[in-house]
């Protein structure tokens, strides 16, 4: 009897394939470099991060939640920029922020990324907030001919420590300072 359960025990574990290794899934995600910001210096990296992989939910991320901070999340666009778009009047929100994005991202030349680079920065500290300036210049490289592929200008991030410890920017101001489009200008023609 032992003997017939033996052979049976065998055909069994010979019959499948219990001990071979099988292929690695491929991943259903995009990259991603994010972090929990637990500094501004990491949030600051997460936002360049979140641009390059083209991961909008990274870049929602970075931005405040009024579930864990009494400051929504407000874009203040470039002056010469809001008579042309009227959509980035003071109310500009995540939700907005969310539907540019994702309206850019389908318009990204396939195999390429957003290219964000900060100079000049500089950080004054208001105890839980900080505000955090930059020059910047955007290389955009899209399928669209009729958006350019360069922007450039000043931001302002105003950054807040939420309740779970956690930084995101609350208020972004952008400034157009050279003859380039500026961030205000790609988000009005993407929106």
């Amino acid at each position: 009897m032992k003997r017939i359960y033996l052979i049976l025990f065998a055909i069994l574990l010979g019959g499948c394939d219990l001990f071979t290794t099988r292929s690695a899934e491929a991943p259903n995600e995009a990259r991603s470099d994010f972090q929990q910001a637990v500094t501004p210096d990491l949030l600051i990296a997460n936002f360049v991060n979140s641009l390059k992989d083209l991961n909008v939910q990274n870049y929602l991320a970075c931005l405040s939640d009024s579930t864990f901070t009494p400051k929504n999340f407000t874009f203040s666009a470039s002056s010469s920029t809001l008579s042309q778009y009227p959509t980035l009047s003071d109310n500009w929100g995540k939700k907005d922020e969310e539907l540019y994005l994702n309206n850019l991202v389908t318009k990204i030349t396939s195999n390429l990324y957003i290219t964000l680079t900060l100079s000049n920065t500089s950080e004054i500290s208001y105890g839980d907030s900080i505000a955090y300036t930059a020059s910047y210049t955007l290389n955009v490289p899209t399928n669209d001919a009729t958006l350019p592929q360069n922007y450039q200008g000043t931001l302002i991030f105003y950054m807040i420590l939420n309740s779970q410890s956690i930084w995101s920017i609350y208020y972004w101001q952008d400034t157009k300072n050279s003859s380039l489009s500026c961030w205000s200008d790609l988000k009005g023609r993407s929106y």
